[in-house]
């Protein structure tokens, strides 16, 4: 099965000169979206992921059904003020302003292989912030797994300590 026959390419969207690569259509295909998600899951019984990292909220869509199928355990990562307990956090620039990401100061245990997985690698400062934060908490960052990759955009060198998975790229 080819998943980009599933991917919508939307000229101008956003804003004009931006083609934006839409994936609801794969989510809504119950066969793309099983092939998606067996995809990342042969992914995470490579790397040896005792427990998989999703950021909000594409990261949650694809990282639960690997973390459900592996019978192990998915910990979000959040914006501020969406997790309930103490958490730890870190900021990182944008091209145009900032952004912060939580993750729960329990959440990844000492020496814990986690595997992070998001729907889209671009520049790469969601996923670096994650892993950040799970390595501040002890964890070891097996491998970062991506629906999507857009080449050229520096995302895959800014994670160049990292094992990095694309099912397709762009």
């Amino acid at each position: 099965m080819n998943l980009k026959d599933y991917v919508a390419s939307i000229p101008d969207f956003p804003q004009e000169g931006v083609l934006f690569r839409d994936i609801t259509p794969l989510m809504a295909d119950g066969e793309a979206f099983h092939e998606a998600c067996e995809q990342l899951i042969a992914y995470a019984k490579k790397v040896g992921a005792q427990v998989v990292a999703g950021p909000e909220s594409r990261g949650f869509i694809f990282g639960c059904p690997v973390a459900h199928e592996l019978k192990i355990g998915f910990v979000p990562v959040r914006k501020p003020g969406k997790l309930p307990r103490k958490t730890i956090s870190y900021k990182y620039d944008l091209e145009y302003g900032s952004n912060e990401l939580h993750i729960h100061a329990d959440a990844i245990k000492a020496g814990q292989k986690v595997l992070i997985i998001d729907d889209l690698l671009a520049t790469g400062g969601t996923v670096e912030a994650t892993a950040k934060m799970i390595e501040q908490l002890g964890g070891e960052v097996v491998g970062c797994a991506f629906l999507i990759e857009l080449e050229g955009l520096g995302g895959r060198e800014k994670l160049r300590n990292y094992d990095v998975c694309a099912l397709m790229k762009y």
